[in-house]
């Protein structure tokens, strides 16, 4: 046993080398899917269904993948993915690539094999899906589920009928019996109904089961021949029910460790006419059971053995009637008159019952029914003598589309006519012949036997008045009809219509021409199932079965077309009135009488047919060839005529045609003169024309330049304005600019003002604590000057050593003074070194320097204030001591010459040294401290001159930075002019705009 694993392939081999069954088991392939490597367990296969032939079969899985199995291809395809599981799956539908999936969301899809693509989707159901149950001829389908079951129409998709059932009573099966209309509903009651399929109509219903018997039914099997249901469930029971009976009549014990069925099926059999009888090793009777059940009841127990049959119980004579009925038809089925071992009678009962042969069995009963030798030497020697004369052109006569059907049948007719002279000279074998051409166009052994056993057998006497149409088959024919319906063939003697009208066309044509496939089929599977005679029968039943629309018919025009063109009737009533004819014909007229029985074809070698006129066929073959070979000669003749006959009329053709070329060759150059007349007129007016054009095109190049220079100095205005608007967002983004820097002044001014309001209010506090000190000393002076006069001297040394020390408090007062002053003036460089950076800040400027004006008019006041306070304090004591004051003044007028000289520096090196020199004319200063001086002797003349030099500097800054304001503003004049310039150069403005762009750029 092999193993095939389908994995996550799309499509593989089922089996890798020649599949060998199993001993033990019988198996030949085990096919399993094992997931992805993640995952570590197999996928379950869940459903399983054949197609109609056994040849393939469809495979679902829990995931929702749907495989293909080709047996016979050893290929397995995976269809589709429907992402979830399927509950039921069917397979046998009349379009052979179609299935039918129940799907775990109640819903059911078809798809098709070929295309993996969704064909239909039906919903219905509530309820999960567990059985999909198809009609023989594929059309319709049943869904059943527990709660109710559906029928479907498979050709539009759409549901018929619907079972709706009470929730007490589950639904256990509903499935077609094969080959018949008949549904069988089975519920978990143990209650079966028999339906017919288009009615819908409740045909009949099973009695119920034994008393003591608690089987409940769960599973069912049919055989094919729908006459057995077998029916299992939990138990180790069987019950067999005949259908046509309706009656139990076997009930089978499996041995006792089987307590339930899980699933029946009967083993199909070629050779047993479908009944699925059980092969007798399986079955035997061991014991009789009837005493332990009540009666119409026989129950036998599955072992190994052979088939026996059950005893009857003496009581028991009901049951032992119907077992013996049954196993008289079993004995009457297995007598084989066919050699294939099917029983022919059988095959009549079933072809009565169902109508027509099973598609899949139909070739194989065919066979059987024909008792075809094979005979392939025969037949190959036959085939080795090429094709026959009289079918060379037969794709003239028949112009058949498909050409390989068309060599079959030149084949097939070359072969017959090689076997029979006569068919060769028969025109109507091709129409006899295609039908069954057609049908066995893949095997043509079988095809050319076939058409040799209906002619020998059912086209008896149809070759006695050959080359005429079989006149006795005819009359035989117009006998019948005569007799079965005198009114229809009045009518055809009223018209002149004679049988070879209403009776041949359908003979030489088989009826191919007004039958369907289907309908020509089941014709033929009751043609091949009786007497020879049953043809004639069909061709007197299909007059008589279309005898309404032929009495309409009047003309003969209308008959001819009615009997070769199809019409609209059933073939099953036609087949039926055969029956009919066979049974009510008087045996003077019968055809059986007058026509052989069925004689199959001899093996090895087919018989010889000679059963026609042997001097007419001679003497119309001999004639035919004399025909021929003068035919030949005549052909000859006129060959060589009309290669002279062409010789001639070439040569002729030649001089016209030299004579035509000179005619047309004149004719060419007299048209081309004209023609190089009209084309110099031509070229001298185009000329013409194209000096206008160029004219033309001169001035539209002016324009087009004129067009362009204005769109270039368009451009160039566009792009002049781009700039001007660029420049005058850089102006408005500078202005923005300068103002956040003019208020970032302004506050570093306002906090400079705070600065300089502190050190006023401080030097005031010190002034005010001074002049205090000042005049308690003067008070304490003039008191100890008046009592201590005589120690001046004493007084003197020690007022010059006061001095001494208020001379230091002196110096660091001016040199406070002098870090003040150097201060504001570092403050003056800084604001000036901002002013320089804003040249373009006029208004913000002015007030600036107003400011700063202000300030200075307010210390330079301030000063004045101090110094007039110093010089009445001066004027007042100056009367006391004169040379204390010369001595200041001296000193002061040296202390001021220094520092004139220090402020009139103007090499910016010397300015880093100003503190150190500052620091030297201190050091030099032999003032004396305002206080000591006051206290002492009241030289108070050196600190006006102290003040007013600190007030000469910052004159003198101020001088210097209106100067530098001055040529500041000169050189933002200049530069606004060479801007203005600029401007009027680069964007072509006339002079005349000149103060208006000069005044928008400053702007």
């Amino acid at each position: 046993m092999q193993k095939t694993d389908v994995g996550n392939k799309e499509s593989g081999k089922i089996w890798l080398r020649k599949p060998c069954p199993a001993t033990r088991d019988g198996l030949i392939v085990n096919i399993v899917h094992t997931a992805a490597e993640y995952q570590p367990k197999s996928l379950r296969f869940l459903n399983v269904a054949f197609d109609s032939t056994g040849d393939a079969f469809i495979a679902g899985d829990h995931q929702g993948n749907i495989y293909v199995f080709d047996l016979n291809g050893n290929r397995f395809t995976l269809v589709q993915r429907t992402n979830q599981a399927s509950t039921a799956l069917a397979f046998n539908l009349h379009r052979k690539s179609e299935f039918l999936v129940a799907l775990a969301d109640y819903s059911i899809k078809c798809f098709d094999t070929v295309t993996k693509e969704l064909v239909s989707w039906m919903s219905g159901h509530e309820s999960s899906i567990f059985s999909i149950s198809v009609h023989a001829s594929g059309r319709y389908a049943i869904t059943t589920s527990s709660d109710t079951a559906q029928l479907w129409d498979l050709d539009t998709f759409q549901r018929k009928r619907k079972l709706n059932i009470s929730q007490s009573v589950g639904i256990q099966k509903v499935f077609f019996l094969p080959f018949s209309n008949i549904i069988l509903s089975c519920f978990k009651d143990n209650s079966i109904f028999a339906w017919e399929c288009d009615t819908l109509v409740c045909k009949y219903q099973f009695p119920p089961p034994p008393a003591g018997s608690d089987l409940k039914y769960k599973v069912f099997a049919v055989t094919r021949d729908g006459r057995i249901l077998a029916a299992g469930g939990k138990s180790n029971h069987i019950h067999l029910w005949c259908l046509e009976t309706q009656q139990l009549f076997r009930i089978i014990q499996l041995p006792t460790k089987i307590r339930s069925i899980r699933y029946i099926e009967f083993i199909p059999d070629s050779f047993d006419a479908g009944s699925n009888q059980p092969p007798p090793p399986l079955v035997k009777v061991i014991e009789d059971l009837s005493k332990k059940t009540g009666p119409g009841q026989l129950k036998v127990r599955v072992i190994g053995g052979k088939v026996q049959r059950p005893r009857k119980a003496k009581d028991c004579k009901t049951t032992t009637r119907i077992l013996r009925n049954m196993m008289d038809t079993d004995l009457e089925n297995k007598e084989n008159d066919l050699p294939e071992g099917l029983c022919k009678k059988s095959l009549q009962t079933l072809l009565r019952g169902y109508g027509e042969y099973p598609t899949k069995y139909r070739m194989f009963i065919w066979r059987s029914l024909l008792q075809l030798p094979e005979n392939y030497s025969a037949f190959n020697s036959l085939l080795d003598k090429g094709t026959h004369c009289a079918f060379l052109n037969i794709h003239e006569k028949y112009p058949i589309k498909s050409r390989k059907l068309l060599r079959i049948l030149q084949r097939t007719m070359s072969a017959l006519a090689h076997w029979s002279a006569i068919f060769g000279d028969t025109p109507y074998l091709p129409l006899l012949a295609f039908p069954f051409v057609k049908l066995f166009q893949n095997n043509q052994l079988v095809c050319f036997e076939v058409i040799a056993t209906l002619i020998i057998n059912w086209c008896q006497h149809w070759f006695e008045y050959f080359p005429n149409p079989p006149i006795n088959i005819l009359s035989i024919i117009e006998n019948l009809l005569a007799h079965h319906d005198k009114e229809l063939l009045q009518h055809y003697l009223n018209c002149g219509i004679t049988a070879q009208l209403y009776a041949w066309p359908l003979l030489e044509t088989v009826f191919s021409e007004v039958l369907t496939r289907e309908e020509w089929l089941k014709v033929f599977d009751n043609v091949f199932s009786n007497h020879p005679s049953f043809l004639l029968m069909i061709v007197v039943a299909y007059n008589i079965c279309c005898k309404a629309p032929l009495l309409n018919c009047n003309h003969k025009d209308d008959f001819e077309y009615f009997f070769h063109h199809r019409n609209n009737m059933d073939i099953s009533v036609v087949i039926q009135e055969a029956y009919r004819l066979m049974l009510c014909t008087p045996a003077d007229i019968h055809p059986e009488t007058m026509l052989d029985d069925f004689i199959p074809l001899t093996k090895s070698q087919y018989p010889v047919f000679n059963k026609y006129p042997k001097f007419i066929v001679d003497y119309q073959t001999q004639e035919l060839e004399r025909i021929r070979n003068d035919e030949l000669e005549y052909l000859k003749e006129r060959q060589a005529v009309h290669e002279v006959e062409a010789e001639i009329m070439r040569q002729k053709d030649e001089d016209q045609v030299w004579y035509q070329k000179q005619k047309l060759l004149r004719e060419a150059e007299d048209k081309r003169r004209d023609i190089l007349l009209e084309e110099e007129k031509k070229l001298v007016e185009q000329r013409d024309r194209l000096v206008a054009v160029k004219r033309d095109l001169k001035l539209k190049e002016i324009q087009l330049l004129n067009a362009s220079r204005k769109r270039f100095l368009q451009n160039q205005l566009d792009q002049r304005e781009m700039e001007l608007r660029r420049l005058d967002d850089e102006i408005e983004r500078k202005v923005s600019l300068r103002g956040e820097e003019v208020a970032t002044t302004a506050k570093e001014v306002g906090l400079q003002k705070l600065e300089i309001e502190t050190q006023r209010r401080f030097l005031e506090q010190q002034l005010a604590k001074n002049e205090k000190i000042a005049s308690q000393e003067m008070k304490k002076g003039l008191n100890n000057y008046r009592r201590k006069v005589d120690l001046e001297e004493r007084r003197f040394h020690k007022a010059v050593e006061r001095d001494e020390c208020h001379s230091l408090k002196t110096y660091k007062f001016v040199e406070e003074t002098l870090a003040n002053a150097e201060q504001a003036c570092i403050d003056t460089d800084w604001q000036i070194q901002v002013l320089l950076k804003r040249k373009f800040d006029e208004a913000e400027r002015k007030e600036h320097y107003e400011e700063m004006a202000r300030l200075l008019r307010n210390n330079r006041a301030r000063e004045l204030d101090t110094l007039s306070a110093l010089k009445g304090l001066e004027i007042k004591k100056g009367k006391e001591d004169e040379y204390p004051l010369q001595t200041s003044h001296s000193i002061a007028a040296s202390c001021n010459r220094e520092r004139r000289e220090y402020i009139d520096t103007e090499d910016p090196s010397h300015q880093d040294d100003r503190f150190e020199r500052l620091q030297e004319i201190k050091a030099k200063s032999p003032l004396k401290p305002v206080s000591s001086a006051i206290l002492s002797e009241g030289h108070l003349n050196y600190i006006p001159r102290i003040d007013l030099e600190t007030h000469f500097f910052l004159d003198r800054k101020r001088e210097e930075l209106e100067k530098k304001e001055h040529e500041l503003m000169s050189e933002i004049r200049n530069l606004r002019h060479k801007h203005a310039q600029q401007a009027r150069q680069r964007y072509h403005i006339p002079s005349s705009h000149h103060r208006c762009d000069t005044d928008l750029l400053i702007t």
